[in-house]
């Protein structure tokens, strides 16, 4: 499961990679949650544009979103025929740009936080779908979530599931509606280990407030800190008494 990534890749570098023809001007995010708008790359008729959607799939029939799950990761093993995914998936494929994803390892209790990265360090993208939700009193919304699918190592040492991190050489194919979805689906595979790195970092990620550089310092152990001092009676010096 992803739930959180960053993208602070500048602007014009960005446009530069994925080749959109819009000029947006995102700044720079180091901790975008769910529910939050997000940079998402469509193709129409051949010409890549950026948009923002809200990043929490949600299919068009559905009445009321308050009683609809938040999908912000949906299964490359079910997403070509589970009904909720079907349509988006024959003709709605997306990228979702990235530098950076989160995931949490759990031991027991505890959950440690790790950054996976690509290994030459430059922006990737997640294959995406998109759907636009209409509201009953006519307001429109358009909905994203990436795809994951069984983590390879080394991440599946911390994580069971990983975000699909898409070739480059497979983007034009995956955002053309004239792509088989059988095809579409074979290009779902999990990052392999010569790809990625992992780096453990600060727990400020935890928070979704924390959208600074700070969630991406490197973990540093803290020493444990020094006992208090006993408290002292009124007039006693310290040096002791033989009475």
């Amino acid at each position: 499961m992803c739930s959180r990534y960053a993208i602070t890749t500048a602007p014009e570098a960005l446009r530069a990679s994925f080749g959109y023809v819009d000029l947006p001007n995102f700044p720079p995010r180091y901790n975008i949650a769910p529910t939050q708008p997000v940079p998402v790359i469509i193709c129409d008729h051949g010409i890549r544009h950026f948009t923002l959607m809200r990043w929490g799939f949600m299919p068009s029939w559905v009445k009321e979103p308050k009683d609809y799950p938040l999908i912000f990761n949906i299964r490359a093993e079910t997403a070509r025929e589970k009904p909720s995914f079907r349509a988006a998936f024959l003709r709605r494929r997306a990228l979702m740009p990235a530098d950076a994803f989160y995931e949490w390892q759990r031991e027991g209790r505890v959950s440690t936080p790790w950054m996976i990265r690509s290994t030459d360090g430059a922006p990737f993208a997640f294959p995406a779908l998109w759907e636009t939700w209409e509201g009953p009193e006519g307001s429109a919304v358009d909905t994203v979530a990436l795809i994951t699918t069984a983590s390879q190592a080394p991440l599946a040492t911390i994580h069971p599931r990983s975000p699909v991190i898409l070739n480059r050489a497979l983007w034009s194919e995956w955002l053309d509606p004239e792509t088989k979805t059988e095809r579409a689906e074979a290009m779902l595979t999990a990052p392999s280990a010569d790809s990625i790195v992992l780096s453990r970092i600060s727990k400020a990620v935890n928070k979704a407030a924390n959208d600074g550089p700070e969630v991406q310092e490197p973990y540093r152990e803290t020493a444990e800190p020094p006992p208090a001092p006993k408290s002292r009676k009124v007039g006693d010096s310290g040096q002791g008494s033989l009475f």
